[in-house]
């Protein structure tokens, strides 16, 4: 599993022009699933994230987390985290889990992260989807397991 994780002001998710998701400070996390990820992935990502010290603390350090901040997370599946681009014009997408591998995973992602008291909106998996991110530093990170 890979999880791109930005720190974002505020996002939402659009589908058909309508906000499916919002969210105010917090994380956008951008979830990508492969053939051989599994339920322990998802957990230990999503403990990851919840834990990810990438917040301004009172000193202006970035050592606070999100449940320090009282920091939100919207999760988005996005299989394109696993295109492969190393040959031609045109990636490649079969490191990519099918969706019916994929789905229950991201939705267990976006379970373990409320369980760890993250307020958690998601996006519609499948769905073709605009996704505002007002990325706040910018702050990205790569997670993988």
């Amino acid at each position: 599993m890979r999880v791109v994780v930005q720190r974002v002001q505020e996002a939402k998710v659009l589908v058909g022009g309508e906000t499916v998701a919002a969210i105010g400070p917090g994380v956008v996390v951008l979830v990508g699933v492969t053939h051989n990820d599994n339920d322990e992935a998802a957990r230990w990502l999503a403990q990851k994230v919840a834990g990810l010290r990438i917040f301004e603390d009172a000193d202006g350090k970035m050592n606070a987390g999100l449940l320090d901040v009282g920091g939100q997370a919207l999760v988005v599946s996005q299989f394109t985290l696993y295109a492969d681009a190393r040959r031609g014009r045109r990636p490649s997408f079969t490191d990519a889990a099918p969706p019916e591998v994929a789905e229950p995973l991201v939705r267990r992602f976006a379970d373990e992260l409320a369980a760890a008291g993250v307020p958690v909106q998601t996006g519609v998996f499948g769905a073709h989807m605009l996704v505002e991110i007002y990325n706040d530093g910018p702050v990205t990170i790569l997670l993988e397991r």
